[in-house]
């Protein structure tokens, strides 16, 4: 059971707070700007199209339209992709362009065919201003694997996107030059991870 706080830890306490509270008011009254970020969530650990999917919810919440476009997953029935579809499809468009990981195509052709058609499809869901994010899923994964040039991608990125437009793209291994360019990065560390273990891929957990 923990003491009782005299009356003045309290005062000391409070003086304390508001001092932060000066503080911290005066940075936040410096951070006036907006624009359209161009968001990356990389890392061998697991959470990146998970936070990716958390802000266009985020979004859908604000009543901001919004896209998603997979660029690996497409063959797996994932629960966002049920509730996006299900739920919210006049404010988030979904589209499933990849087919699979490589090793399930193990037809490379049909994987360039198939990233080719996804980033077709995001340049013109980005073009249009009326989306206030597009989340390019596992398009990390495609440039890794030769599928995609991100410096075609950033070139697209820096000419074309609408200023207020946020782009998030997830995925490991996110290539230097789009950490460079990003606004925001964020890489996800694993430290435990239960298919180490044996367990596999759960519904509500990885899908």
């Amino acid at each position: 059971m923990s003491a009782a706080i005299t009356p003045e830890e309290a005062a000391r306490h409070s003086a304390k707070m508001a001092k932060i509270k000066a503080a911290r008011d005066r940075m936040m009254a410096t951070k006036t700007g907006e624009k359209g970020l161009i968001i990356v969530h990389t890392g061998p650990g697991k959470g990146k199209s998970s936070s990716g999917f958390g802000m266009i919810m985020r979004c859908i919440g604000h009543d901001m339209p919004c896209a998603v476009v997979q660029f690996i997953k497409g063959t797996w029935d994932t629960g966002e992709r049920r509730i996006l579809t299900r739920h919210f499809a006049d404010l988030c468009q979904f589209h499933m362009m990849g087919e699979g990981f490589t090793w399930e195509t193990q037809d490379r052709e049909r994987d360039l065919a198939a990233a080719a058609a996804g980033w077709a499809k995001a340049r013109d869901l980005i073009r249009d201003d009326r989306n206030r994010m597009v989340l390019l899923d596992e398009i990390n994964i495609a440039f890794r694997l030769g599928l995609l040039d991100p410096i075609e991608v950033l070139e697209f990125l820096a000419e074309e996107k609408p200023a207020m437009t946020h782009v998030v793209l997830t995925g490991r291994n996110a290539p230097d030059a789009l950490i460079e360019a990003a606004d925001l990065v964020t890489e996800m560390g694993a430290v435990k991870h239960p298919f180490r273990d044996g367990v596999k891929a759960q519904p509500g957990v990885e899908f």
